[in-house]
């Protein structure tokens, strides 16, 4: 991209003649560069004119022709095309006068460059080529021994022409160069502000599965406890009180190594370490049973075997989520929740608004008996079990069931997981 950049500037400033950084500090701004170029090509011409034996001697007015069509080239970058008409318009009498044919020469092929450069190349080869057929007719008509030299003048301005055709190719190509290395610069800006976002959403996914859940048992915990408290003090029961504060440092223990672990596999991924394997079906049990302590009653069958790290790491969650707002919105000391994770290895995605489709799938269901339908205050539970079921190419459905209770159903494919 260097060797490009560098390409690029030195092409720029060859034929715009724009302003570069160097040793020698700012160059001149783009007009006072075309100003220093024609006077530089006025003095050239003059040197000719006075040194190089071919045609007259110029006179008052050969000279003032010859200096005339030198100051067009001031704009010669902002209107090529009239700078080369005005050009052409005072050297053609002075040609017909057979004044110097050589001193015009400077001023000729650099107006011929700068059209070549800046136009398209068709356009540029039929306006030389038609100026340059009516100056060799005046050149040839003035004096028919100045064929030769007018044939070696087109060879040199078709040379020049064709010089600035290149450039302008090459032009185009540094700066298509340059567009490609801008766009893949955006594009990888882009690309990490994307990643970056994902991540953020997901370490926030992470982190509220775990301590919502974990929260939620200690303060269904400590409501018992507090209830064992405030029932009869004269009967204090200590040995209940003892195992609902047994279950609360318990549940901190494994909330804390949960977190510990998950904060581990977030640090790592730079180096691709894992200290810690993910989450999956083998830790349903340990949900369930966390579930029990704070009073529920679970129902668990699980008759899924080995299935792809994600996708077990996603039903986990997403069981896990699901028993979490069980147990905190079923309203209901007798409440009772199923949960069934089933594996289909030749169903369809008929079921959890699936599309159809045969292949693996691993079914995930849990239903419950409380009062809870979900119209409450909205969190980010139902919205972090759909983005785990989707990041795993899933789809998930949750929702009130007739009468009484809450039922979550994930549908998740085996196959191509990652």
């Amino acid at each position: 991209m260097t060797t490009d950049s560098g390409i690029a500037e030195r092409v720029l400033a060859v034929v715009h003649g724009a302003p570069r950084a160097g040793r020698g500090g700012p160059r001149p701004s783009p007009l006072r560069f075309d100003i220093l170029l024609a006077a530089g090509a006025a003095l050239l011409a003059v040197v000719l004119a006075l040194v190089v034996q071919n045609g007259r001697s110029p006179d008052a007015l050969g000279w003032s022709l010859l200096l005339g069509a030198h100051v067009p080239l001031v704009w010669r970058r902002r209107r090529p095309l009239p700078v080369l008409v005005a050009v052409v318009a005072l050297l053609l009498p002075f040609h017909g006068l057979d004044y110097c044919h050589a001193a015009p020469l400077p001023a000729s092929y650099l107006v011929v460059y700068t059209v070549a450069v800046t136009c398209r190349p068709l356009y540029t080869l039929l306006t030389v080529g038609s100026l340059l057929s009516l100056a060799m007719s005046v050149m040839m008509f003035v004096n028919q021994h100045q064929a030769v030299e007018a044939l070696r003048t087109s060879g040199w301005v078709i040379a020049v022409v064709f010089l600035g055709i290149t450039m302008r190719f090459q032009r185009q190509y540094v700066a298509a160069v340059v567009e490609r290395a801008e766009r893949a610069e955006r594009t990888r800006e882009e690309e990490a502000r994307r990643r970056v976002a994902e991540e953020r959403l997901r370490i926030a996914r992470d982190l509220h599965d775990l301590l919502a859940h974990s929260i939620t048992l200690i303060g269904v915990q400590t409501s018992v406890a507090a209830h064992v408290l405030n029932a009869d003090p004269e009967r204090l029961d200590r040995a209940a009180v003892a195992k609902a504060l047994d279950e609360i440092a318990e549940t901190c223990r494994s909330a804390r190594g949960e977190l510990r672990t998950t904060l581990e596999v977030l640090r790592d991924q730079g180096t691709g370490e894992v200290r810690g394997p993910l989450p999956g079906l083998h830790g349903l049990a340990d949900l369930a049973e966390a579930a029990r302590a704070s009073g529920a009653g679970v129902e668990l069958a699980v008759t899924a075997g080995e299935v792809p790290p994600a996708v077990g790491a996603a039903a986990y969650r997403i069981v896990q989520e699901a028993l979490t707002n069980a147990v905190r919105h079923g309203g209901r000391d007798d409440l009772t929740v199923r949960v069934r994770v089933d594996e289909d290895r030749g169903g369809d995605r008929a079921g959890a608004g699936g599309g159809g489709g045969g292949g693996a799938l691993l079914r995930v269901r849990v239903t419950d008996d409380g009062v809870g339908t979900g119209s409450g205050t909205p969190g980010f539970g139902l919205v972090g079990m759909r983005e785990r079921a989707r990041s795993v190419g899933g789809t998930l459905e949750a929702g009130p069931l007739p009468g009484q209770g809450f039922e979550v159903t994930a549908v998740l494919p085996l196959e191509g997981a990652a």
